[in-house]
C-alpha cells in the first residue's frame, strides 16, 4: 500500500486475469470494463467538469478547449448510455439541455482522484 498524500491510499490490485479467458467477452475484465466507460481524451474531462455540479452543454464546450461540438454530443450520449450521467431536457424557447452526474457516475471519483495524484507524482519525476 503506498500512500500519496494525507487523504487517499492506493491499495494494490489484486490479481486481474484479462488474457485469454476474457477473450470471448473482453468487459468481462473489470480493468477493460473501466476503460470502455471513461476510456478517450474527453470523457474524464468531462467528469472532471460534472464533478464541480451541474453544466450545460455550451458551458461543457467552453470549458473542454479543442473539442468539437459533434464529439460532445457523441461523448455525452455515451457516458448517458452507460448511465454515468443524467440529461435533462427542458421544453422552453430557447431549448435548454443540462447534464449531471448520476450516482453510478459520482462514484468515479476516487478513480479520477487516483489518476490526478498518479499524474501529478509522474510529471514531478519528468
Amino acid at each position: 500500500m503506498e500512500k500519496y498524500s494525507d487523504t487517499f491510499i492506493i491499495n494494490p490490485l489484486p490479481d486481474i486475469d484479462c488474457s485469454a479467458a476474457y477473450q470471448s467477452d473482453r468487459l468481462s475484465c473489470p480493468v477493460e470494463a473501466t476503460l470502455d466507460a471513461i476510456g478517450g481524451r474527453w470523457k474524464v474531462l468531462i467528469l472532471h467538469e460534472l464533478f464541480n455540479g451541474t453544466r450545460r452543454f455550451g458551458e461543457l464546450h467552453r470549458s473542454l478547449h479543442g473539442i468539437t461540438q459533434k464529439m460532445l454530443t457523441q461523448q455525452l450520449r455515451e457516458m448517458e448510455r452507460d448511465g454515468l450521467i443524467h440529461r435533462e431536457v427542458y421544453t422552453q424557447v430557447p431549448p435548454k439541455v443540462e447534464y449531471s452526474l448520476t450516482p453510478l457516475g459520482k462514484t468515479l471519483q476516487p478513480v479520477l482522484d487516483a489518476m490526478h495524484f498518479w499524474g501529478k507524482r509522474y510529471l514531478e519525476q519528468q
